[in-house]
């Protein structure tokens, strides 16, 4: 699915204790009947859901109180389970182009960040280790998937998805890493 360019555009919303990034990689287990609705109707269009992190509620059952920003996921692999219906949706309003910040230079004084990177992707194996070696040069990618695979509670990495500035998330990272406050 390519992304729309008029605004309202009415999308299915998968919420989560977890926040993702674009270019990430969430696996997930889905065994409700709306999120499998869900996901087969994406199957079908070739459209993607937004993941939005959860502000209060759960993510099995009644439906949660979710942040405003989270990001378009899209299928890449499918095993088919079963579960019942009561799936989000929302009007979104798409922000700057993800794509156009993910190519973004890393600076020379954060290369050790995607060092870090490559170090955390070796130790945790596949899927991860599928990641294009050029992507490591890219200041908002590195920052995106530091700031999913880092222990960083999930309001942190909410306030970090809500950065649309590429730079300004991987100095953010920099210093959650150098201060070694996660929370």
């Amino acid at each position: 699915m390519n992304k729309p360019a008029e605004r309202g555009v009415r999308l299915p919303l998968f919420p989560l204790h977890s926040a993702l990034l674009p270019g990430g990689l969430l696996p997930l287990r889905i065994f409700e009947t709306r999120y499998l609705d869900m996901v087969r109707d994406c199957l079908r269009g070739g459209d993607g859901f937004g993941v939005c992190l959860i502000e209060s509620g759960n993510e099995v059952g009644a439906t949660p109180s979710i942040h405003k920003v989270g990001t378009l996921a899209r299928i890449v692999d499918w095993d088919q389970r079963t579960g019942r219906n009561g799936l989000l949706h929302a009007e979104v309003e798409w922000l700057e182009d993800a794509a156009l910040a993910e190519t973004l230079e890393l600076p020379q004084e954060y290369r050790e960040l995607g060092e870090l990177l490559r170090r955390l992707v070796r130790e945790l194996g596949a899927p991860f280790t599928l990641f294009p070696e050029e992507r490591y040069g890219h200041a908002g990618w590195v920052a995106d998937r530091l700031t999913e695979l880092l222990p960083l509670a999930p309001a942190l990495k909410q306030a970090l998805v809500e950065l649309d500035d590429a730079m300004q998330r991987l100095q953010r990272v920099g210093e959650l890493l150098r201060s070694g406050r996660f929370s």
